[in-house]
Parts: structure tokens; sequence; C-alpha cells
């Protein structure tokens, strides 16, 4: 079981240099490898009746990098286009 472990932490770790390799090599051939996506916020206000009144707010272009793993404080696209909902509730 431990082998196990061991095994799995190593292949992981692979996975995120290669991805980490990847993102770094795009960089230093000029090719993009970050994307915009819109989010958009909006704020969840519960009512007396104990109905929600959402207030929305302009959507905003957010950076990404096409990855699979967060690289240089950006989120991967393919989770923020998963997450472009952002509710706040209040």
């Amino acid at each position: 079981m431990r082998r196990l472990v061991i095994i799995t932490a190593g292949l992981l770790a692979l996975l995120y240099a290669g991805d980490y390799l990847a993102v770094r090599y795009r960089i230093l051939k000029n090719r993009d490898p970050y994307g915009v996506v819109k989010v958009r916020t909006y704020y969840v206000v519960p009512q007396k009746n104990g109905k929600p009144e959402f207030y929305f707010l302009q959507p905003e272009d957010q950076t990404c990098v096409r990855s699979l793993f967060p690289h240089l404080g950006y989120k991967p696209c393919w989770y923020l286009r998963r997450k472009s909902q952002n509710p706040i509730d209040m």
C-alpha cells in the first residue's frame, strides 16, 4: 500500500512538472498560453418572505492559463469556464 501511494505521488508530480514546462515552453516560443473567460458575479439576498433576490454585477474578463493545473498565479481555463458564475450569499 505504501509503495502504491509513493508511485501515485511521483506520477502526479511528473504530470504537474510536465504541465508547467509546457506552459513555460509556450511563453518562450511566443505562443500565448493565456486565455480570457467572462466571469459573472452576483449577490443572492434573502428577502423576508424567504425568496432570494439577485443583484447582478457587470461580467468581468478574468485571465486564465491553458493547462491542467494552476500556474503563474492563474487558474486553468477549463476550471474558470465551469465556474463562470460566482454567487455571493448575503
